[in-house]
């Protein structure tokens, strides 16, 4: 345990450091812009591309491991979206808000560096499939659900060219992209172009985090959901082990992909739930908190998890 512990410190370490310096320099939350840019448009892409540059191109044609991952996902999602809005009585925009709190982790900020950190270069591929396929995922879903719910006033074609842009644009499916060419045809970039790759790798994790809790402690919690009892045990508890089901049921998995695939869902609901929120004015103030809750909570679940997979306790595979 006492290594599960010195594994998971410096993850939560960051984003304390990173919550700590916010509120002790009050800086205001525009200040944090250029940092998100650095991560979302540098450190992360070159993360994405290093790990699948480097992988055999097979494997990373995978489409039983991708849909199973989405599907046990969106299993997930519309089992929320149901409670929220048949038993809840909440409005469809509201629960669609509700349903990504419980259902879209923190995958592109914590994922990568925790998944390597614990299972070794082995979890890489796993990790940038999942990163890559569910983000578009999420980039679909949300702005069309919205559309439905009628949060978004654009004519039909708008919204679906801004939904197009967005997944076939963002630098996650970019950098992926390119990443996959470079492994299907074996190019191996010129040592400089590699270096700097290397340098932006490694700074995505640290910089992720720290910007994380600068974000958590920019948004303190003005109003808790009644909702988020169930919303937190769903997105710690059920997601992964609802992904680890279907991820066994499906078929034979290296251990890692399965133990990657259950680790990056038990992760805290991502701060883009927020956004998107702030986006269509819908539950905002339940949804900052929502993430601040579950973030917290994290630090108790995910010691739990790592513990039951490196013990042997949780088997590679529920149906050998």
């Amino acid at each position: 345990m006492a290594d599960i512990i010195a594994l998971l410190l410096p993850f939560f370490g960051l984003i304390f450091i990173g919550y700590l310096a916010a509120r002790v320099t009050k800086q205001p939350a525009e200040a944090l812009g250029w940092m998100n840019t650095f991560i979302i448009y540098a450190a992360l892409p070159a993360l994405f591309f290093k790990l699948v540059s480097r992988t055999p191109v097979e494997q990373l044609t995978r489409a039983d491991f991708i849909f199973g991952e989405i599907g046990a996902t969106y299993l997930v999602f519309f089992v929320l979206f149901l409670i929220g809005f048949f038993l809840r009585r909440n409005s469809f925009a509201d629960c669609t808000i509700q349903s990504f709190a419980g259902a879209y982790g923190n995958i592109g900020y914590m994922g990568p560096g925790l998944a390597l950190l614990a299972f070794g270069e082995a979890a890489a591929v796993p990790v940038a499939l999942i990163v890559c396929f569910e983000n578009a995922a999420h980039f679909i879903v949300a702005p069309a659900m919205m559309a439905v719910a009628g949060g978004d006033k654009r004519p039909v074609s708008h919204v679906v060219g801004d939904i197009l842009r967005k997944v076939v644009l963002h630098p996650f499916i970019i950098s992926t992209a390119l990443g996959f060419c470079f492994a299907a045809f074996a190019v191996q970039p010129p040592a400089a172009f590699q270096r700097l790759i290397d340098y932006l790798a490694q700074a995505a994790a640290p910089c992720a985090l720290f910007a994380m809790g600068v974000t958590l402690a920019l948004r303190p919690i003005k109003r808790v959901p009644v909702e988020i009892s169930y919303i937190a045990v769903s997105k710690l508890v059920v997601l992964p082990m609802t992904t680890y089901a279907v991820l066994s049921l499906i078929g034979n998995f290296d251990p890692v992909w399965i133990y990657s695939a259950t680790l990056l869902s038990a992760l805290p609901t991502a701060t883009n739930v927020f956004v998107i929120s702030q986006q269509y004015g819908v539950w905002q103030e339940r949804a900052s908190a929502s993430i601040l809750i579950i973030t917290v909570a994290s630090v108790a679940t995910l010691p739990v998890l790592l513990y039951l997979i490196n013990s042997g306790t949780l088997p590679p595979d529920l149906f050998p």
